[in-house]
């Protein structure tokens, strides 16, 4: 199993911008530097727990510090960009990176976010991010077209010898897409598996995983690809530490713990996701706190605790997927203790897993 690290970021609203940039790039640096394959970063214009409006600025400068990781935004929210415009910024960030770039992209879920860009009506978004997509892809070919959509207009000029377009093509010639889940069943989980995109879901419980894994399997078998789980992402909480007393005390004490309980869990009451988290219905949620989560919902502990609790969640799932993305949590103040987790998970959990086949059918 992979590991990488999903950048939302979920950093205490006090923080400044620089101190929030900083911890995204430091963070990218050091994933770089022990091993982790990939770092995702999410896009968010309002939201205070959520503070980079920007993913492309934490890539770029992350893009010369690192020499292994592969960057993408998770995701660029398509219907809040003109789709030409973004289509050659990002083909100009795949060929700045070389091939360590991927394009995560989804439809927005937060209205705020739409409401700044002057959308009331969020029901057209998957709409828009069709559109959005198909610009793109014409876009990124380099050849003449014209095109008048129901929300954008777009071409690409026809070449004059004299003066030669630059290559706006991504590194290599195709861009790596990737697409995120929210709901189940999903419907962007089905559109990646129809289009061959790698899907990413946040973790809501087991059920939930399934789903995602059963509609990305039979979308890719409808479109007559291969499918398995080696594509897929799934999104975590994981703290790790030499014990389960300091990996518990990291958990409940420090950046999650606090993510969760100001932010993350009044987020998923409100889009009726935490129920999905609950070991047992009859659970309260309002019993949910940090001592519950480390316990059912986050995966906390000693290398040989994280690694049997691991096994045992492959096991509820039917198989092992492909990467486990982190989420990143605001210990600026701290950072070792944390930085010291992802190396444990990186390092010493994730090569003790069973050495399972991922071809697991998605």
């Amino acid at each position: 199993m992979q590991v990488g690290m999903f950048q939302t970021p979920f950093v205490r609203p006090e923080r400044t911008p620089r101190q929030v940039f900083e911890w995204a790039l430091r963070q990218a640096v050091h994933a770089d530097k022990i091993g982790f394959s990939e770092y995702w970063v999410g896009e968010h214009g309002t939201l205070n727990w959520e503070g980079i409006p920007s993913p492309e600025l934490v890539i770029a400068a992350a893009a010369l510090q690192t020499s292994q990781i592969k960057f993408g935004p998770l995701a660029h929210l398509l219907p809040y960009h003109h789709p030409a415009t973004l289509a050659i910024q990002t083909a100009w960030l795949s060929q700045i990176l070389e091939g360590r770039y991927m394009l995560g992209v989804a439809t927005g879920a937060y209205p705020t976010d739409a409401a700044v860009r002057g959308i009331k009506d969020m029901s057209g978004n998957h709409a828009m991010m069709l559109e959005a997509i198909d610009i793109m892809e014409r876009v990124w070919k380099g050849e003449p077209f014209e095109f008048e959509g129901q929300f954008w207009n777009a071409g690409f000029p026809q070449a004059n010898p004299n003066k030669p377009l630059r290559d706006v093509r991504p590194w290599g010639g195709t861009m790596q897409m990737a697409m995120t889940g929210l709901s189940a069943p999903s419907p962007s989980i089905g559109f990646a598996g129809t289009h061959g995109f790698l899907p990413a879901s946040v973790y809501a419980g087991n059920p939930f995983l399934r789903s995602h894994f059963e509609t990305y399997r039979d979308t890719m078998t409808a479109a007559g690809r291969e499918s398995d789980r080696s594509a897929h992402r799934v999104v975590r909480d994981v703290i790790v530490a030499d014990t389960d007393e300091e990996a518990r005390k990291l958990a409940t004490e420090g950046g999650i713990g606090l993510a969760w309980k100001e932010y993350i869990k009044p987020t998923y009451e409100r889009f009726g996701v935490l129920k999905g988290l609950l070991h047992d219905p009859s659970v309260d949620p309002a019993d949910v706190d940090a001592d519950y989560l480390a316990e059912h919902v986050w995966i906390v502990g000693s290398v040989e605790t994280v690694r049997q609790k691991m096994e045992a969640w492959f096991g509820e799932l039917g198989g092992p997927f492909g990467t486990l993305l982190v989420y990143s949590h605001d210990y600026i103040d701290n950072p070792e203790p944390w930085e010291r987790s992802m190396e444990l998970l990186v390092k010493e959990v994730a090569p003790k897993l069973s050495d399972a086949k991922q071809t697991v059918a998605a």
